[in-house]
């Protein structure tokens, strides 16, 4: 991996999008000649039959195809019939339901990312909660070696699976085109701050897939996608530029998908949930998120102990002068500074796509003078929302 963009700079600015630097990358035409494995291209999106791919003998040369197609294809894969027996998906929908019912009973809301809480129906952690409520269900549905295959694919083994289920019900508006998580969930001034091999990094630490639970023609409004869009390198600083999402909006394509159905992408593809135009149509899609395995630290550290150790000499340094950059690396150090993995129910995004890290809020202690016992009470409450 080169420790430099394209261009050689070692960090990316704003300054670096260009629109006719976007504009080839993304204008090709995806040859189905080059991915013999897959069936069709529809959209410039290649189209799997996942019968083929459960042939004996063809996973290792099908992973090998899934990667090209996910980092130099178009981005985007969709795999029909990934779920060949529909009653696996359908037991999965009536526990999601079950759990969207419970929600309303309850008066909670689910927030959501990029839509107006209350718009859709959002079940945060719905790996765990449908776990939970019916393990025959949950342990058929993870069975599915399509899932496995693409997710094994992306990430090699040991890959962390997580849920989302999401509901758009008749009228629900279509998002605005983003890139996802980890980067694309930073403002630009926060994605900036990391140098331009990160910049490339972040799409290969986690994989963005969905599971039709309803048949989805396109006027319930599935997912939008613009292939080849993860190849430009500046795109986690580009996709808020009107000019891009300008673009975004006469480029983009979209695939109906039938009950069982999958698409898995790149998440650094531009993309978006598209209106749903239909009257009687609840979009119900399983989104899944899988990580690598990678995204993690070698030791075990009490964070939240050690902040807390540490803020009374935070406070002492600060009142006898020391400066702001003295105390931000001491709080680096100390605190946890990223706010996922979290509990989105409960400790759900406050001024954008994320909720506070533990790092914020010592920060907002300090600028504060929070006495110690404040910042104690406040991390333990943190620590709190962020439990299942």
């Amino acid at each position: 991996m080169s420790f430099t963009s394209e261009r050689g700079h070692t960090w990316l600015t704003e300054q670096d999008c260009d629109l006719g630097t976007f504009r080839p990358l993304v204008e090709r035409t995806t040859d189905l000649a080059d991915f013999p494995h897959a069936s069709a291209v529809q959209g410039n999106v290649l189209v799997y039959d996942s019968e083929r791919l459960r042939a004996p003998g063809t996973g290792r040369a099908v992973r090998a195809e899934l990667v090209r197609a996910l980092s130099d294809g178009p981005g985007v894969v969709v795999f029909r019939d990934a779920f060949p027996d529909p009653t696996v998906v359908d037991r999965a929908t009536a526990v999601f339901d079950a759990l969207i019912a419970e929600q309303h009973a309850s008066g909670a809301s689910a927030g959501d990312h990029f839509a107006r809480p209350g718009a859709n129906d959002r079940v945060w952690n719905a790996l765990e909660k449908a776990a939970l409520r019916d393990p025959e269900a949950f342990a058929d549905y993870y069975a599915n070696d399509i899932l496995a295959l693409v997710s094994r694919a992306w990430l090699g083994p040991g890959y962390q699976m997580t849920s989302q289920v999401n509901v758009v019900n008749p009228g629900g508006q279509a998002q605005r085109v983003h890139r996802d998580y980890h980067l694309g969930f930073l403002s630009d001034e926060r994605a900036a701050a990391y140098p331009a091999h990160v910049h490339r990094l972040s799409p290969v630490l986690t994989l963005q897939g969905a599971v039709a639970h309803c048949d989805m023609p396109v006027e319930s409004g599935p997912t939008l996608y613009l292939p080849y869009s993860q190849t430009y390198e500046p795109g986690y600083l580009a996709w808020r530029r009107p000019e891009f999402q300008e673009y975004f909006e006469k480029h983009r394509v979209q695939l109906p998908l039938a009950k069982g159905d999958a698409a898995f992408f790149n998440p650094a593809v531009f993309h978006a949930a598209g209106t749903n135009r239909t009257t009687g149509v609840r979009r119900t899609a399983n989104l899944l998120q899988v990580s690598s395995a990678f995204g993690r630290a070698m030791e075990t550290v009490d964070r939240e102990a050690v902040a807390n150790a540490v803020y009374p000499v935070l406070l002492k340094r600060r009142a006898q002068g020391v400066g702001e950059e003295w105390l931000e690396r001491v709080v680096a150090a100390s605190a946890e500074g990223y706010p996922f993995p979290t509990n989105l129910d409960s400790d759900p995004p406050v001024d954008g796509l994320a909720p506070p890290a533990q790092a914020d809020v010592v920060r907002r202690a300090l600028h504060e003078e929070w006495t110690p016992q404040a910042l104690r009470d406040e991390l333990r409450a943190g620590a709190m929302r962020r439990t299942s």
